[in-house]
């Protein structure tokens, strides 16, 4: 009888337990507020049911039942997942880590980009007047705001917001512009087939938010190659430039005989011909005073430039640069490829990443004095390269007598610092007043005061002195103009933006930079670093641009496509069917 009761009494609590519970959640949820009472409830009702499990456990043996194990078993994997989940989602709100799997990076923005928009000094909004956003071009957008708090993006309905439309001149739908402070710009206008693209985009930025604009002159006048889309020209090169907010002109120095003053950097890019000695000497007196050049000299020519290059240290070979590594891209040895770039700030974020010369030659340097040289293109060691000097042979072979084992330099970048005196002013030595010093100084005090009035007091003596010097002193009573006090002391002229340095970059190859070559790979890149970090513009981003998505939508015909649909829907499907037939018919 005892052992009954005591079963009831248990059974009893059971109930109690889960009632105080209950009351302990209800009681802090509706009052949003834990207090002593509800919790005293959560835990009193807690023990209860806890000690009602200890005591059914040891009366009924049930962990002890293999139900009650698969049970358990089931009951802990169940957790353990909802666990799993909830921690996966309580880091992914937390967290953000984004994978781009496709092999050009199509939704990654290039490293250029990344540097501009974090390094904006200014907030830049990008406004879409549109009424549909695209998620492609939200998406890049997106991954642009990601990057620094300063860029804003924001869709407008052109209707229902004319005043901003007419604001910026907006004429159709799919106009996007870029507005920093009080500047705006046409960025491009997007449409079902033309999305939104980085390429524009950070070109336009980057325009937007550079305050002057360098000036690049490329000489010409001795077979370089032409500005103009024509072949071997460099259109896309100027193109680039022009997008980094650079301007262009060519340069002739049999006629000027000088490099301008405006000159950011002087691109002389594959001579086929000497220089005269008045335009190698117009160059090396650029250089002495501050200048930028960037040589691109292509094998078998001589632009007699070996005077200059000699001041820096540098010496053209004349050997051909081979690189047999390169078949497997269909390159034949004349081509080499470049995976390997010097620790400088032109190719600094260039990685591994490949670009190619066609016909290249080497570029030796020797250490000089003042001047601070970095290889900046490196061939793969030998076997794989070497300079072959036999230029006539079909058959390129290495000759230990006469050929240089790789690696080879193909390019440097040089700079040199300016000597001290140059950047000194000549000292402003004050400047003695005018003759009448001290004698002047006293006659023309009552003409101050008298504020130009005629004074008849006489002041000098007439006739009494007739000596010379009395003629210069004289002269202040009736002409108060010139008065000693306004001339031009040395006025310290606003100091202008002195050259501490001067820069050269030596590339043994100008056909890299040249219209369709210029696209490829890391050519560009290399040609708009080089640029931009001799225009000593620290401002200027040196990194990789952003390339365009190439298009791999596969072009079906009518019939192929209906070919295609009737091999999905029916053939595939009766392949299946008659095999599990014969299965059936075989096992039957």
């Amino acid at each position: 009888m005892k052992i009954a009761a005591k079963k009831k009494l248990w059974k009893y609590l059971f109930w109690f337990g889960p009632f105080l519970l209950v009351a302990g959640l209800t009681s802090g949820l509706v009052a949003s507020n834990w207090g002593p009472i509800s919790l005293a409830l959560l835990f009193t009702g807690i023990v209860l049911i806890g000690l009602w499990a200890i005591v059914q456990s040891q009366e009924s043996q049930w962990w002890r039942r293999r139900s009650t194990q698969a049970g358990t078993n089931a009951l802990v994997a169940t957790i353990a997942v909802l666990a799993i989940l909830g921690l996966i989602n309580f880091l992914g709100t937390r967290y953000h880590y984004r994978a781009d799997l496709t092999e050009t990076q199509l939704f990654t923005l290039a490293p250029q980009s990344r540097e501009l928009v974090q390094n904006l000094a200014q907030p830049v909004t990008v406004w879409i007047f549109d009424v549909n956003q695209n998620p492609q071009d939200r998406d890049l957008l997106d991954n642009y705001r990601r990057q620094s708090s300063k860029f804003q993006f924001e869709y407008v309905d052109p209707q229902a917001r004319p005043g901003l439309a007419e604001k910026f001149g907006v004429k159709d739908y799919g106009e996007v512009y870029l507005e920093s402070q009080d500047k705006r710009q046409l960025v491009q206008v997007v449409n079902q087939n033309e999305r939104l693209s980085e390429v524009r985009l950070t070109s336009r930025l980057q325009q937007i938010t550079t305050a002057n604009s360098a000036k690049v002159y490329f000489l010409q006048g001795h077979g370089e190659h032409p500005l103009t889309a024509a072949e071997g020209g460099m259109s896309q090169a100027v193109q680039g430039l022009t997008d980094k907010n650079f301007t262009t002109s060519p340069l002739n120095l049999i006629e000027k005989s000088k490099v301008p003053d405006d000159a950011a950097a002087v691109v002389v890019a594959g001579p086929k011909r000497e220089l005269f000695e008045g335009e190698v000497k117009a160059l090396s007196d650029y250089l002495n005073r501050g200048g930028n050049l960037l040589l691109m000299i292509d094998p078998g020519s001589d632009p007699k430039l070996d005077n200059l290059l000699k001041d820096w240290g540098v010496r053209l070979d004349n050997r051909l640069a081979v690189d047999v590594s390169g078949s497997a891209a269909r390159f034949g040895p004349a081509v080499p490829i470049i995976t390997e770039y010097g620790q400088h700030p032109i190719t600094k974020d260039f990685g591994n990443g490949s670009s190619y010369y066609r016909f290249a030659r080497p570029v030796e340097t020797t250490p000089v004095a003042g001047v601070e040289s970095t290889p900046l293109l490196r061939t793969k060691p030998y076997p794989n390269s070497w300079a072959e000097s036999d230029l006539q042979s079909e058959k390129l072979e290495f000759n230990a007598d006469k050929d240089l084992k790789g690696p080879l330099t193909l390019g440097v970048a040089l700079k040199k610092k300016l000597p001290a005196a140059s950047t000194t002013q000549p000292s402003p030595t004050p400047s003695p007043l005018p003759s009448p010093t001290t004698q002047g100084q006293a006659t023309p005090s009552p003409i101050a005061r008298g504020q130009g009035k005629p004074n008849t007091s006489p002041s000098p003596t007439p006739s009494a002195l007739p000596s010379p010097t009395t003629a210069s002193q004289a002269s202040p009573t009736p002409n108060p103009l010139p008065s000693p006090t306004i001339s031009p002391l040395p006025t310290n002229k606003p100091d202008e933006k002195t050259p501490t340095e001067s820069r050269l970059v030596v590339i043994g190859n100008s056909d890299f930079a040249t219209d369709g070559l210029f696209e490829r790979q890391l050519n560009g890149d290399v040609f708009l670093n080089s640029v931009t970090w001799l225009s000593q513009q620290d401002q200027q981003s040196l990194s990789i641009r952003p390339k365009e998505a190439k298009n791999r939508r596969l072009e079906i015909s009518t019939a192929q496509a209906g070919l295609l649909t009737l091999s999905s829907l029916l053939l595939l499907p009766l392949i299946g069917l008659v095999g599990a037939s014969l299965i059936w018919w075989k096992r039957r």
